[in-house]
């Protein structure tokens, strides 16, 4: 009779420790500290953004380089360059018909003001300089968020590395505390300090390939604006070669 309680209270001691030796994420987030959960919070929060950007230059990308293809089959199609910049002076819908528009708006505006001096003299150097100014703010417009993931990748690390560090003191006080180093003991506390530095790890690599990716993929782009800009810019001088000979 005296035996039935105390497999129960066995029962109660092997329920609370499976509860305690949780060694599930979940189960790891929950028994956390909690400044340890704070940056399991945002190392979490710093990966779901660092996706969600990953995704839009990704899609971004892709969707420039297939416009800048199109465009640049019409503007080597032999289409008068008036008629293509009236066609979509409008709407341009990419950074490399936007460039164009900024050049032919500098053409059409001097034309117009019937200055024959300035076309010989300082429209193609006006010219350049409106087309470099739309190249750099395209640029930086596709920079954005660059910094993020630069930033998660080269930090998330540490603060994963802080939450591990503090966990381990954490589990270490109680240690001492029980006064009990067995395996079953320490393993727990070890394991929840170390899901910090994991987590900083599954947070910080996409972030680093993706930030090389991008910042590569961002000056290919660059120097293909670079290059329209400079055979557009020839085209132009040409122009105004002829009309100076006239």
């Amino acid at each position: 009779m005296v035996a039935l309680p105390v497999a129960g209270a066995d029962s109660v001691v092997l329920a609370g420790s499976h509860a305690v030796h949780d060694l599930s994420i979940w189960g790891l987030f929950l028994q956390a500290d909690l400044i340890v959960k704070c940056i399991l919070l945002i190392l979490v929060s710093a990966s779901i953004w660092s996706w969600a950007i990953i995704f839009d230059k990704w899609a971004t990308f892709k969707s420039l380089n297939a416009k800048a293809n199109k465009f640049e089959n019409s503007f080597w199609s032999g289409e008068a360059l008036e008629k293509l910049y009236k066609r979509i002076q409008a709407k341009p819908g990419d950074p490399m018909a936007r460039t164009f528009c900024a050049g032919m708006n500098e053409w059409n505006l001097t034309v117009e003001s019937g200055a024959a001096g300035d076309l010989r003299a300082g429209l193609q150097q006006r010219i350049d300089r409106a087309m470099a100014t739309s190249i750099n703010r395209e640029v930086n417009l596709l920079e954005k968020y660059m910094t993020f993931l630069g930033t998660v990748g080269s930090t998330a690390p540490f603060v994963g590395l802080f939450g591990t560090v503090w966990g381990i003191m954490n589990s270490f006080s109680a240690i001492a505390g029980a006064q009990n180093t067995s395996l079953a003991v320490v393993a727990p506390g070890i394991a929840e300090a170390l899901f910090a530095t994991a987590l900083g790890l599954v947070a910080a690599i996409p972030a680093v390939v993706a930030y090389n990716k991008f910042s590569t993929d961002l000056g290919r782009y660059g120097d293909r604006l670079e290059a329209f800009s400079a055979e557009f810019g020839s085209i132009l001088s040409r122009h105004l070669e002829a009309q100076g000979k006239r």
